[in-house]
């Protein structure tokens, strides 16, 4: 774990996949993370996958490096904990609902300065989920191929879900950048709804959807606007290739030995594609019979080499089970390592994802048992004694791990 962030305490009080996603960035970044769990688990800690134990480990991989608090918030005595520990740092990373115990203008009634970052469904405080939000925007309609008609295809990956809680965490940071030049503190809200259709809008989707008057059409396996499409070679493999940059598409071409037919191409068409990867999507029903017959024509492996010489962009299509295996994803990438999980299970653990040459990556570090902290964060961050933990533990207030 990396220490750019060492001396920022951050309470977190979380569910699923957004609001965690940030605390965990912001922990492997050296942030203290103090997540505050419901005592007996909060409505994620038995999510699928789960181990043979019955632990999930999408809790697991999601809390590493944090630490748990684990507090009965049905209780008014709980709930009234809740917020002495959210303002206790000065940052408070949640995504309970914008009313409640926990509203902002509550928890800065403590502390005035407190910056608040709350992960929203929607930005009118309903509810939503990165599946919901997602079929909202239009994406499913335009995923997969054509044949498909109207029939929409959901992601396997939360995508605005990831996104919202990398967002969240650059918020956190700003808001705390802002705080240091004025001294105020503030609420920011991250609503995922707006994260997604911003993001479309940010690549340009919206702004053609408007112009054109109709959404984009489906395109199978077909990269839009530019040259990229996946092609089986004679062994059966199948190989994403793609061809952005002027040398992606030169070397692709002369790995092929398609130069003669790309050039008849462009002569009866009056284009040149050296340059310009729209012209090459535009001109696919030229393009794609052409690579295709020349791939087939090739075994995987000396495909691949000859591409990776010539410096193309391409990429083999594989299940999770064999990336699990491959070296240079997994089993020999330094950003992998292992711990002593609370599933009990051995298996590679994520670091952050970033590489900084100019410092040590460390060890990735498990998750916490549920309220593994809750003594140890109640005496530091809240002053109480033993004698008034002890009477919080038996009075079911707080739990411990």
């Amino acid at each position: 774990m990396y220490q750019l962030l060492k001396g920022l305490s951050v309470i977190e009080a979380s569910s699923f996949v957004a609001s965690p996603t940030a605390g965990l960035y912001l922990a492997q970044m050296g942030a203290e993370v103090i997540r505050i769990d419901q005592a007996g688990g909060g409505p994620d800690f038995r999510r699928w996958p789960r181990g043979p134990s019955g632990f999930s480990l999408y809790w697991e991989n999601l809390n590493r490096a944090k630490k748990s608090v684990a507090i009965d918030l049905s209780k008014r005595e709980g709930r009234e904990l809740m917020q002495r520990l959210a303002a206790s740092t000065g940052q408070f990373l949640t995504n309970f609902p914008v009313d409640g115990f926990l509203a902002h203008d509550k928890l800065a009634a403590l502390r005035t300065d407190l910056v608040t970052v709350r992960v929203m469904g929607q930005a009118n405080g309903g509810p939503a989920l990165d599946y919901t939000v997602n079929a909202a925007i239009g994406v499913p309609g335009l995923t997969g191929p054509a044949s498909l008609g109207d029939e929409p295809v959901n992601s396997g990956m939360p995508a605005w879900d990831l996104l919202s809680g990398a967002y969240a965490a650059f918020a956190m940071l700003a808001a705390i950048q802002h705080r240091a030049a004025t001294g105020q503190g503030q609420e920011v809200r991250v609503p995922l709804a707006d994260v997604a259709i911003g993001t479309a809008a940010n690549l340009g989707m919206l702004a053609e959807t408007v112009m054109e008057g109709q959404d984009r059409p489906r395109l199978g396996n077909t990269v839009y606007g530019a040259f990229g499409r996946d092609f089986v070679t004679r062994d059966g493999e199948r190989l994403m290739l793609m061809a952005m940059t002027p040398r992606q598409w030169s070397g692709m071409v002369e790995v092929l030995g398609i130069g003669a037919e790309i050039a008849a191409i462009e002569q009866v068409r009056g284009v040149s594609f050296a340059t310009d990867e729209g012209l090459r999507y535009e001109h696919r029903d030229a393009l794609f019979p052409l690579v295709e017959a020349r791939v087939r024509g090739w075994d995987r492996a000396p495909l691949e080499a000859a591409l990776a010489a010539k410096g193309c962009c391409f990429g083999g299509y594989a299940t999770m089970t064999a990336a699990a295996r491959d070296p240079a994803l997994v089993t020999r990438n330094p950003m992998f390592g292992r711990t002593a999980n609370p599933s009990g299970l051995d298996y590679p653990a994520p670091g952050p994802f970033a590489t900084l040459p100019a410092q040590e990556r460390g060890s990735p570090v498990r998750a916490p048992r549920l309220g593994e902290h809750s003594e140890q964060v109640l005496s530091e961050r809240l002053g109480l004694s033993d004698g008034e933990i002890a009477g919080l533990i038996d009075a079911g207030v707080v739990a411990r791990g």
